[in-house]
């Protein structure tokens, strides 16, 4: 039974249109190489771009090393200087990064562990490759030559050979408009979070600065600190047995989360252990090993490792603490004690001074204006992902013809 689509046709890539051509990269673009040689490096010169000035939409050679004159036309030799419209192919460590060559580029070379894709006809989209690149059809290709490598690296001959889905110079360009537009509403999005962000910065700056009247405390002064306890076998378990659903805190779990813990990767069921430090829900816990000084606040029930500690019984607002200790993060590298990772010690969270309003009113008042803006935040950053899942869908219907344009 054929259940090909009427006006489709099965190619190594799923169904494509008819209308549309399917062939190698290198019958649309050609593929060249760097230029094996090692340049000079002066501090004001020629810029040069590797693998790490393609990681974003455009070659990015505001930190790139530059060389001289000499070595410049050296490394452009054999129609290798990137022109307008070109994309420069990450093909060592982070392969498949893709980046443009844009009008405003300064003149520039191709350095190490990457080549050059230079369309055939001048009006080939290169959005259109970029984004196709960028897209399963070519990811899921890479993903199969670097099965089993040590070290990730595509060769010349590989890249010329990606199968690709073509369609017609008019539909190339209806659908890179249609996910340049698509992006332009993610990077703006991007640029407002990262707007609000700094202003809650700037606020917190400002509202957690002692002022007159404010009390300067030692953090043990205002809570109980205790560490967490080292996983031990069950053995003889008091307040939970071997189906314990209570969850097992780790770095990870507090790394990506924001400000609230709400669940756990791993429950204390799953380890076979039991620890003697439980935290109730509704506590603020800080991590003291790997991520330092990061805070959060529970919203279950878990058990904690020495690689935190728990604040008990604060004699302050407790998200105003938690916000006092998120904006003091940053500084308690600096006297945290190195080894194979950074850690704090209980005696040094205890000693540390923080500056505490006269009444919970004004604390709470505090946390209450942070905590808007963090849920301002984020909302917006709920409605990114959400663009970006769109956008992954805009790519798949519109990179395979399933959605038509034209």
């Amino acid at each position: 039974m054929n259940n090909i689509r009427e006006g489709y046709k099965q190619t190594e890539v799923g169904l494509i249109p008819n209308d549309w051509d399917f062939d190698l990269l290198e019958k649309y673009w050609t593929v060249t190489d760097c230029k094996h040689i090692t340049a000079k490096f002066i501090p004001n010169g020629f810029p040069i771009a590797s693998i790490t000035e393609v990681q974003s939409l455009f070659v990015n050679l505001t930190t790139s090393m530059q060389t001289t004159p000499e070595y410049y036309l050296k490394l452009i030799e054999g129609n290798r200087k990137p022109l307008f419209g070109d994309l420069i192919f990450s093909r060592n460590a982070t392969v498949g990064e893709v980046a443009q060559v844009a009008e405003w580029h300064p003149p520039f070379a191709m350095g190490q562990d990457v080549c050059l894709l230079r369309k055939r006809k001048a009006n080939y989209s290169t959005v259109y490759l970029q984004t196709l690149i960028k897209s399963p059809i070519v990811r899921r290709q890479l993903d199969k030559l670097l099965v089993g490598s040590t070290f990730k690296r595509v060769n010349i001959e590989q890249i010329r050979n990606f199968s690709i889905p073509f369609p017609s110079h008019t539909e190339q360009t209806a659908i890179a408009n249609a996910l340049s537009d698509a992006d332009a509403l993610i990077s703006s999005l991007e640029k407002l979070i990262a707007k609000k962000r700094n202003i809650k910065q700037g606020a917190m700056q400002k509202l957690l600065q002692p002022k007159e009247g404010w009390e300067v405390k030692r953090l043990g002064e205002v809570a109980k600190i205790v560490r967490g306890a080292s996983p031990r076998p069950i053995e003889d378990p008091k307040w939970f047995d071997e189906n314990s659903l209570i969850g097992w805190v780790r770095i990870s779990d507090v790394t990506k989360s924001v400000k609230v813990l709400t669940e756990t990767t791993q429950k204390l069921s799953d380890l076979g252990i039991q620890s003697s430090r439980y935290v109730e829900k509704d506590n603020l816990i800080m991590s003291i090993c790997a991520t330092v000084g990061r805070p959060i606040l529970t919203h279950l029930n878990v058990c904690i490792h020495d690689g935190f500690v728990v604040f008990r019984n604060p004699e302050v607002e407790v998200e105003y603490l938690y916000y006092l200790l998120s904006f003091i993060e940053k500084d308690w590298s600096k006297n945290g004690q190195t080894g194979s990772q950074m850690n704090l010690n209980t005696t040094l969270i205890n000693t540390t001074e923080i500056p505490i309003p006269p009444t919970k009113k004004e604390q709470a008042t505090i946390a209450t204006i942070l905590s808007d803006m963090d849920a301002e935040i984020m909302a917006l950053e709920i409605k990114l992902e959400k663009y970006k899942r769109v956008k992954l869908g805009m790519m798949q219907n519109l990179l395979t013809g399933k959605l038509r344009l034209v």
